[in-house]
């Protein structure tokens, strides 16, 4: 497993997208170490914290969490200058190999300050070769899981620590609990444990199981139940497929019954007054009708009668009328002619002029004569306001006609239903005849309802009589299986003894065996940290409690108040290191600040043989009194340091930036 890339929005004292590369590969060449300075303060625990938090959610044991709900914790993480509309998101993205092949998954957790259902929203992304984001929504439900088959949480204590944690290691005889279950859960104790505990539980449920098993019944008074029942139910079963031949019969008898009623004007008569109503209401409508067109008649409908004489007289008048009004222009242009030659004989026009001008009037008078005004018989003399009242006339009428149009139709409708109802009525049965047939469809239907509830009521029967049947087998079975379930569950408390005295030794064998490895590899780092190689000759480990002893070359103890407070880290390291190559798991290591008590050979020590061979990742995050000068200059002159970044702090804003490169 390896961590490629993690990225930090607005968390913690990270303002802003901050994106740091994890990736130990530059140009081909793997160099394991990562390192990341910074002070006191400025976000060192903040990046161990946020891998944490990615890889493990709500179960992350982050630093500062303490006793804080999820919720709680996550509006802490919150960067006090993030924007309402902005949301604090963590992404990781590391590659492992699955199915034989290197895969990729990004992990984003984004939530915002108060969030919703007091948890984030998580992301899974495979990234492809392309580089593109898929969601893989199937790995979102099953993550905790995932992820406990790759990093199990029980020990990424021993992949992800502090170094305050390792100073505690180094102070206690006995490991802190954390650490303890760390080891059991490496080491695989934690099952043989688990599996004793569950043990454990089967017997006892066991136990009660027997206690609680009541006196079996008689098997033969089952067995008679079961006949009288069974008999009950084939005498409920023929009676009803007798009733069923029967409703057959009485539903035949029903249709025949309504079939005549129907055919002989039952059902008409039955109806007889609602159609009696109907045609009242329909000939009161024809009434209304009629009133209606005598109401038209009292108008000037009667004058659609002659409505062509109308016509004619109409086109007379205005022919008259337009004859007039010619005569009158022509009038009055006679009288101007002759004031227009009176004129232009007192304007001294010549003689010779004015008779041409006279002669051509003359002529334009007898041409409007001939050709504009015929002379005709007037005998209408209509004016323009006679004329107007024809006109409404016409108007009127026809509108007057259209509404008679629709009353007839509406009149002949009203008619033919009225026709209709009165055959209905015709057909209908007479009042005698009409009982009759009304008693016989009772009777029928009445038939029919008893027999079907007969039939229904012999049905509950069976249906009952069947699961009672199917209850006293079922009882049966259960007497048989409550036998051997009794001696399977004594069976079962009799060997949990055996099994549980066998679990205990293979506990005890499985404990030393994996010790025993444990043993040679933390003494084996050990020695290689420390410079003093004759101190300590092996180192043995407490099956209990898991504390460390220390022997010389000639087998005695040496009382760890013997060595210095660096060289307990130094062993409280090779503790933690011993355990991670016990493991088998090719997984990061991030270390915070881990050099705080150590002197200058310790120190040496740790640069040059633990970091670079500490894992094929290893994570440092130092200030720049562990990690100085002289020894960021030796990990670069063997080529172990892949990527450098200095985590710069404002204090004037509280605020933690990420920029390439290390304080020297």
């Amino acid at each position: 497993m390896i961590f490629l890339e993690l990225v930090l929005q607005n968390f913690g004292p990270y303002n802003g997208r901050q994106v740091i590369n994890l990736n130990p590969q530059e140009n081909d060449n793997s160099r394991p170490i990562l390192l990341l300075g910074g002070m006191n303060g400025g976000g060192k625990t903040t990046l161990m914290d946020a891998i944490r938090l990615a890889l493990y959610g709500s179960r992350a044991q982050c630093s500062n969490r303490g006793n804080l709900s999820y919720s709680d914790f996550l509006s802490q993480c919150v960067n006090s200058q993030t924007p309402v509309i902005e949301k604090t998101q963590i992404e990781l993205l590391f590659e492992h190999i699955e199915n034989d092949q290197p895969v990729k998954y990004r992990i984003v957790r984004t939530w915002e300050k108060n969030p919703k259902d007091g948890k984030d929203n998580l992301g899974i992304y495979e990234l492809d070769a392309r580089l593109e984001d898929w969601p893989r929504e199937e790995l979102v439900n099953t993550w905790d899981d995932y992820i406990e088959n790759l990093l199990p949480l029980g020990i990424s204590n021993l992949f992800l620590f502090d170094g305050e944690q390792v100073k505690e290691l180094a102070e206690q005889e006995v490991p802190p609990p954390i650490v303890v279950d760390a080891i059991r859960g490496l080491l695989g104790l934690e099952l043989a444990e688990r599996l004793g505990v569950d043990l454990e539980i089967v017997v006892n449920r066991k136990r009660k199981e027997i206690a609680d098993t009541k006196d079996l019944v008689n098997i033969g008074e089952i067995e008679k139940r079961l006949k009288q029942q069974q008999a009950e139910y084939e005498e409920n079963k023929n009676k009803l497929e007798k009733l069923k031949t029967e409703l057959q019969a009485s539903e035949k008898e029903k249709q025949e019954a309504f079939d005549k009623f129907v055919s002989e004007g039952g059902k008409i008569a039955a109806e007889r007054n609602q159609l009696e109503l109907q045609k009242k209401q329909k000939t009161a409508e024809v009434e209304q009708a009629r009133q209606g067109m005598c109401q038209l008649a009292d108008s000037i409908l009667p004058l659609a009668l002659i409505e062509p004489l109308l016509t004619q007289a109409q086109r007379q008048g205005e022919k008259e009328f337009r004859i007039q009004q010619a005569q009158i222009a022509r009038d009055i242009l006679f009288e101007r002619d002759k004031r227009l030659l009176n004129w232009m004989t007192q304007a001294g026009i010549s003689e010779e002029q004015v008779e041409q001008i006279k002669a051509f009037l003359e002529q334009d008078e007898e041409t409007l004569r001939s050709s504009l005004i015929q002379p005709e018989e007037s005998w209408l003399l209509a004016d323009a306001e006679t004329l107007s009242q024809l006109g409404n006339v016409f108007y009127y009428l026809q509108n007057d006609k259209k509404i008679a149009k629709q009353q007839i139709g509406i009149l002949k409708n009203k008619e033919e239903d009225i026709i209709t109802l009165e055959r209905q009525i015709q057909t209908a049965a007479e009042p005698e005849a009409y009982k009759q047939l009304v008693d016989a469809l009772e009777a029928a239907q009445n038939q029919v309802s008893q027999i079907k509830a007969a039939s229904e009521v012999t049905k509950r029967s069976c249906d009952e009589l069947e699961a009672e049947i199917k209850k006293i087998k079922k009882d049966l079975q259960e007497y048989s299986k409550q036998n051997i379930d009794r001696k399977n569950y004594e069976h079962i408390i009799t060997s949990a003894a055996k099994v549980q005295q066998t679990l205990k030794l293979f506990r005890e064998k499985l404990t030393l065996r994996k010790l025993n490895k444990l043993e040679v590899e933390v003494t084996e780092c050990f020695r290689y940290l420390l410079h003093k190689s004759d101190l300590v000759h092996r180192i043995a480990i407490d099956t209990h409690t898991f504390s460390l002893s220390l022997y010389d070359v000639q087998g005695k103890p040496v009382p760890k108040h013997r060595l210095s407070a660096g060289e307990k880290q130094l062993l409280a390291i090779a503790f933690l290191w011993g355990l991670a190559r016990v493991s088998g798991r090719r997984l990061p290591v991030a270390i915070d600040t881990p050099l705080g008590r150590l002197d200058s050979s310790h120190r040496s020590n740790l640069v040059e043989r633990y970091f670079p061979s500490a894992s094929h990742q290893v994570i440092l995050l130092s200030t720049d009194t562990e990690i100085g000068e002289k020894q960021v200059k030796i990990l670069r002159e063997n080529e172990a340091i892949a990527r450098e970044y200095l985590l710069k702090y404002d204090s004037s804003t509280r605020q933690t930036t990420v920029e390439p490169g290390y304080f020297w």
